[in-house]
């Protein structure tokens, strides 16, 4: 059995200003050289480290961004075989960051919309891992394909969006469980949110951890305690880490607090960075 990622691939550009600019205003800083980013280029290398047979799908442009992204996801140990060269440049973003922290973003969304769900591979028991960062009508396509082919489906609602279709396991943080809780009248929680969608859900909770709904089932796996660098991509990392877990067929709570782990680990690193499987063991325990 295998993980397939299917999602957005982006080159990311880092602007550290002294101060966010105003309509209008041009304020000179810092930026380094394009980095990989992207969720679901995040979620399939956090998985990869995790230990996961991993393949990723979606679309970059035949420019050196595209040969980059190419080359960190072939690093990482995943396959990119379903990774597609499309007509439209690379999709970028700009991110801006001043001293306190504080962040303004852009992207150009470019190739990843051009994704195409008809392009992934669905097999009985693997597992499909989703966001929502190509287009809607082709995750929606994808969900319904992949259930019909006894795939399990997990859908990271990331940026938060209505379902494009009922997944097995809906992963949300919580402004996003905020934002699926006012459009279906319910609590924000995870056993609120289960009850009104009928799909199992785990809802991430930052330090605290996080907590799992689902039939007959109600979790709450603690965070971890570490030195926080940047909490940039730990939202990826834990749900390359469910998937991973899903995969390696551990029950419930031990998936949880590998989740935890990895997404605790990611925040000790700047940027978007996945730990390994060891050293997710390692804190987990």
């Amino acid at each position: 059995m295998s993980l397939v990622v299917f999602g957005s691939a982006n080159a990311d550009f880092v602007f550290s200003l002294p101060q966010l600019p105003a309509p209008g205003e041009t304020v000179l800083g810092e930026a380094g050289a394009a980095i990989p980013g992207g969720k679901g280029l995040n979620q399939a290398i956090a998985a990869a480290r995790a230990g996961a047979v991993t393949r990723f799908c979606g679309a970059v442009g035949a420019d050196a961004h595209g040969a980059m992204l190419r080359a960190v996801l072939a690093e990482a140990g995943v396959d990119i075989s379903g990774l597609e060269e499309v007509s439209a440049p690379t999709a970028m973003a700009a991110v801006m960051v001043d001293g306190q922290g504080r962040n303004q973003i852009a992207v150009s969304s470019g190739a990843n919309r051009l994704a195409r769900a008809g392009a992934v591979p669905v097999a009985p028991g693997g597992i499909v891992l989703l966001q929502m960062e190509v287009p809607v009508a082709e995750n929606a396509a994808l969900i319904a394909r992949a259930r019909a082919a006894g795939m399990r489906v997990v859908l990271n609602l990331a940026p938060a969006a209505a379902l494009p279709g009922l997944p097995d396991i809906l992963v949300v943080n919580e402004p996003e469980a905020a934002f699926l809780a006012g459009l279906h009248g319910c609590g924000a929680d995870a056993a609120s949110l289960h009850a009104a969608l009928g799909c199992m859900v785990a809802r991430t909770l930052g330090e605290a951890g996080a907590e799992l709904a689902g039939p007959g089932l109600a979790l709450h796996g603690p965070g971890f305690q570490v030195a926080v660098a940047d909490t940039v991509g730990a939202g990826d990392a834990w749900c390359g880490a469910l998937a991973a877990g899903l995969l390696a067929g551990l029950d419930w709570p031990a998936v949880l607090r590998r989740a935890n782990a990895a997404g605790a680990l990611a925040c000790t690193r700047v940027g978007a960075w996945s730990a390994d499987a060891r050293a997710i063991s390692a804190l987990a325990g």
